[in-house]
């Protein structure tokens, strides 16, 4: 009985962490989603230092903001690693997609 109680607890304790560590993974990637939205919203409405800051208040620790620009296009792309790097398997990104707002200064640059 021991033995068999034994293994059931460190099964239970097993799939608990396993659980966790998706949960965390999942959390990660929609705060990286939620970030990289944001940040091209307003590169979009040309408030670069504003989506800078969003980024780093909405992603996880230690993201990465990536700004690509193309005319009128801007992509966004967010990147991080979960729970603070403890996952090193896992890698986190996020990427969106805007057009600039007419007058803008992303607008302005090719006009």
């Amino acid at each position: 009985m021991t033995v068999e109680a034994a293994l059931g607890l460190a099964s239970l304790t097993v799939v608990t962490v396993l659980l966790l560590a998706g949960l965390t993974v999942l959390t990660g990637q929609l705060r990286c989603t939620d970030a990289a939205r944001e940040a091209a919203r307003l590169l979009a409405r040309g408030q670069p230092h504003e989506a800078a800051a969003a980024v780093h208040t909405i992603a996880p620790p230690g993201a990465n903001l990536n700004i690509q620009q193309a005319g009128d296009a801007i992509t966004v792309k967010v990147t991080a690693q979960p729970a603070g790097g403890l996952l090193p398997a896992v890698h986190l990104d996020a990427t969106a997609y805007a057009v600039a707002e007419p007058g803008t200064e992303a607008a302005d640059a090719e006009g």
